[in-house]
């Protein structure tokens, strides 16, 4: 029998901070198709726990050093990602300096939670960061 599953990834809704000041939230350019705006993230690796490959793709994408403040929730619809079914831990995060593309990031882009363009997000970032939105008064 072939075991079949979905694959594993994460994304990180990345909190930009400067001292106390929250300045917006981190996304990134696709260089690779779908093309658009998305969320720092990618593929948890065989043997790596989750929250690893969380803090890894975010310093990969954008050059920062993240601290997972706590978990949004599991996306796993399987028309999420046009390529395969992927279900995507998504996180929470923290992180102060400035974000610099990288790994298969083309840019990487600051955003106040009020200039969020939803219509250039792929995948289902849009729904991830309408969750987000509706629960931000909630403590991570």
């Amino acid at each position: 029998m072939e075991l079949r599953t979905p694959y594993l990834a994460t994304d990180v809704i990345i909190r930009l901070w400067d001292g106390e000041r929250f300045l917006g939230i981190v996304l990134i350019e696709r260089r690779n198709p779908p093309v658009g705006l998305a969320l720092p993230g990618g593929f948890v690796e065989v043997g790596e726990r989750v929250e690893d490959a969380a803090v890894r793709e975010a310093l990969e994408e954008t050059g920062l050093k993240v601290k997972l403040a706590g978990l949004l929730g599991v996306y796993s619809d399987p028309k999420r990602d046009p390529r395969f079914h992927v279900a995507s831990v998504v996180w929470v995060a923290d992180a102060t300096g400035r974000p610099v593309a990288g790994s298969d990031a083309k840019k990487a882009h600051l955003f106040k939670l009020e200039e969020i363009p939803f219509n250039e997000l792929v995948f289902d970032h849009a729904k991830i960061l309408l969750d987000f939105l509706r629960l931000k008064a909630r403590d991570f």
